[in-house]
């Protein structure tokens, strides 16, 4: 159970409360470890990510670049950049 493994862990560390559900890492605490971890989640072609960063390169103006992220993103599966390129 989610729940009661977050209850034992917050009694036995003093660690940040909030954690990654998969991996059980400590959430990231600025932009850049938060773009480090997405980038090596890319790099390890997670689709999910891709989906994110094609999200990212668009609202920054580089929608050639987010073409592409969504393109892998929908060849892995993600339904999310299969709707984004549908736009």
């Amino acid at each position: 159970c989610v729940h009661a493994n977050q209850m034992r862990e917050a009694a036995e560390s003093s660690e940040p409360k909030y954690k990654c559900p998969f991996c059980r890492h400590p959430a990231p605490k600025t932009q850049e470890q938060a773009k480090m971890i997405m980038m090596k989640r890319v790099a390890a072609s997670d689709p999910v990510a891709m989906c994110q960063m094609g999200s990212v390169r668009f609202n920054d103006g580089d929608y050639d670049t987010a073409f592409e992220y969504w393109t892998k993103a929908t060849g892995l599966g993600d339904v999310g950049a299969h709707f984004n390129l549908s736009l």
